[in-house]
């Protein structure tokens, strides 16, 4: 099952992959290009040339597991970044999935509860 930001970080990949690739290439992506440990329990999330395929790769504890999510049609949002992997967060990644950008979405002003030890807050 596959439970985000239960256990460590998001990283997107950038740049499309394969869409071919399986498990093992995929963990090959992770160790070379973003430079992680595909079993460090982080989620690694990568999209294909068309962008209407994402692939997630996840360490389940004893053994990988691999995700897949198709669009029939449109593509999925994936922030622009200059490098070759950027971290999300799981409301991030939700709204990605949900066929949201997350760089157009704005929160809205919440209550937020005065801290005593500031002054400006009471």
């Amino acid at each position: 099952m596959l439970t985000l930001g239960a256990t460590g970080a998001i990283y997107l990949a950038v740049e499309p992959q394969d869409g071919r690739k399986g498990i093992d290439g995929l963990a090959g992506v992770v160790a070379s290009a973003l430079g992680r440990d595909p079993a460090s329990g982080d989620l690694f999330v990568f999209k294909n040339r068309k962008g209407n395929r994402l692939k997630v790769l996840a360490w389940a504890g004893d053994g990988f597991a691999l995700y897949l999510r198709r669009l029939e049609r449109g593509t999925f949002a994936f922030p622009a970044a200059g490098g070759v992997g950027v971290v999300v967060t799981p409301a991030q990644l939700a709204m990605i999935l949900g066929g949201l950008d997350p760089a157009a979405a704005r929160s809205r002003k919440r209550y937020a509860r005065p801290d005593p030890a500031n002054p400006r807050t009471v």
